[in-house]
């Protein structure tokens, strides 16, 4: 299974959802869709390569200390907190803190393993 990211407005969304409920009550099988609906302006933000980056290091690393990710990463308190906002805005991480030797920021990626695919319709 794959996570789709695509852009479009609120009204797009809304015609995805009725468009699966219309299958429902048709008693079509119903499979799982993971598709995020990404605003057009903000898409083009996620595709950034420092945001990328740091999509692949959780990949690989499932759940980090925020102070690590900076080091890891080579990345600003700054940058990295506006690039951790966009990326849970749209649920593709999880920010909490943990509370062992103080309170540190942990990021845990929301998509695993998951191919993420972007589409675009203009």
């Amino acid at each position: 299974m794959s996570i789709e990211i695509k852009s479009g407005t609120l009204s797009d969304f809304f015609a995805s959802a009725k468009e699966t409920a219309r299958e429902i009550d048709k008693g079509k099988k119903f499979t799982k869709k993971n598709i995020i609906w990404v605003d057009p302006e903000d898409l083009i933000l996620l595709l950034k390569p420092e945001r990328t980056n740091l999509v692949r290091y959780l990949r690989k690393e499932k759940k980090v200390v925020f102070s690590e990710l900076m080091q890891v990463l080579n990345r600003s308190h700054a940058s990295l907190n506006n690039d951790l906002k966009i990326l849970s805005k749209y649920d593709l991480i999880r920010i909490s803190t943990e509370n062992k030797h103080g309170i540190h920021k942990v990021i845990e990626s929301s998509f695993g393993n998951e191919k993420i695919e972007f589409r675009v319709e203009i």
